[in-house]
Parts: structure tokens; C-alpha cells; sequence
């Protein structure tokens, strides 16, 4: 005899799940017509994430503003600037104005005189437009530690935003990841419609029922042999 098999009816599939290791980190779900989706963050991608977004809202409202300590480092900085340009001014020019001490002393015995005179104007010529050199280089100098303090905030922010974004690229991938296993097994179900039934498996037997009819056509035909 053959086998039976019973099929129940079939139920369309609308649901998705998104798993990694094992642990679902992202749902969809169907209900009243409305596709709903949830993405689960462990704990460490949640206090990134709250991180970011907790201290974009604090320095984004004062990024251009700066505290009395943050413009204490810039003077500070600056000083360091300046005086380093000042030993270097003096490294160069105070033994230039001694050798021509000692030589015009050794040669003429006193200072009181035109060449003494005209060499030292030509070095405080010098040195005097090496501080106004390095007068400008400080505003230079305290107009890059400005921008740099400003793009050094603009990079911290967008560190931040790229956390941000990188958490709700993940969301997006991983829950349309989670529709479309979703959107899969609904096709599937779309292709195989609401069913209820039964099949029989044949066998190389025959069966042992036969009826009335089917008998005397047979005998008929085995009567034209005898």
C-alpha cells in the first residue's frame, strides 16, 4: 500500500531575524499592515554611541568659543615662541656688537669713533628689524595656534559624527539584512498558496482492489482466446 502524507495550510512568513555568534542584533516584523524594525546594540556599541552623542551636544553649541584656560595655553605657548626668537636674536648679534667692541678698542684704544659707530648702526639696523621679523612671525604663529585649536574641535566632532553614523549604517544593513530574510521567506510562501490535502507515494505493486466493471472487460477479452 502507499504511503500518505498530510500538508496543513500554509502560512505566509513576514517576520526576519539577523543574528551574529549566535545573538540577534537586528528584528523586522509585520503587524497591521506596518513593517516595524529593531536593532540591538551590545553594551559597548551603546556607551560609544550615548558617548558621542552626549558630548556632541555639549561642545557643538561652544565650538568656537574658547575658555579662559584654553586661551592661557595659547599665551603660554606664545611666550615660549617669543623668547626662544629672542635668545636667538641675541645669540646672533650680542657677539657681533662684542667682537666690534674688542676690535675697534684693540686697534684705536677707545669706542669714540666714526667706523665703531657706523658698524654698531649697521647691526642694530639689523637686529632691530629681526624683532619686528619676529614681532609678525607672533601674530602668525598666535593665528595658527587659533586654527589649530579649531580644527583639532572640528575633527573631535566629526570623530564623533562618524561614531554616530557608523552606528546607524549598522542599523540600516543589519535590519534590511533582517527584511529582506523577511521578504524571502514571504516569496516563498507566495509561491506555494494556502493548501490542504493529501498525496499518495506509488509503489511497483499492484493494488488489490479492482472493481465489478473493470473484471468482466477482462473476461471478455480472455473469452476471444478460448
Amino acid at each position: 500500500m502507499g504511503k500518505t502524507t498530510s500538508y496543513s495550510d500554509a502560512k505566509p512568513y513576514s517576520n526576519g531575524n539577523f543574528s551574529i555568534n549566535g545573538k540577534t542584533k537586528a528584528t523586522t516584523n509585520k503587524s497591521s499592515g506596518t513593517v516595524y524594525g529593531n536593532y540591538y546594540m551590545d553594551e559597548y556599541e551603546k556607551a560609544l554611541y550615548d558617548y558621542a552623542q552626549k558630548t556632541l551636544s555639549e561642545v557643538v553649541p561652544n565650538v568656537n568659543v574658547f575658555s579662559a584656560d584654553t586661551m592661557k595655553n595659547i599665551q603660554s605657548q606664545l611666550n615660549t615662541y617669543k623668547n626662544q626668537g629672542q635668545n636667538a636674536i641675541n645669540q646672533i648679534y650680542t657677539p657681533m656688537i662684542n667682537n666690534l667692541k674688542n676690535d675697534i678698542a684693540s686697534r684705536f684704544g677707545n669706542l669714540d669713533n666714526s667706523m665703531f659707530m657706523n658698524n654698531l648702526n649697521n647691526i642694530e639696523k639689523n637686529r632691530s628689524n629681526s624683532i619686528a621679523e619676529l614681532a609678525e612671525n607672533l601674530i602668525l604663529k598666535q593665528n595658527d595656534l587659533v586654527n589649530n585649536e579649531l580644527s583639532n574641535r572640528y575633527n573631535f566632532i566629526n570623530l564623533l559624527n562618524n561614531i554616530q553614523n557608523q552606528s546607524n549604517s549598522n542599523a540600516f544593513n543589519m535590519m534590511s539584512t533582517a527584511l529582506g530574510l523577511g521578504n524571502s521567506g514571504a516569496n516563498y510562501a507566495n509561491s506555494y498558496p494556502n493548501y490542504s490535502g493529501s498525496y499518495t507515494n506509488s509503489s511497483n505493486s499492484l493494488s488489490n482492489s479492482i472493481d465489478l466493471k473493470t473484471l468482466a472487460s477482462l473476461a471478455s477479452m480472455i473469452s476471444l482466446f478460448v
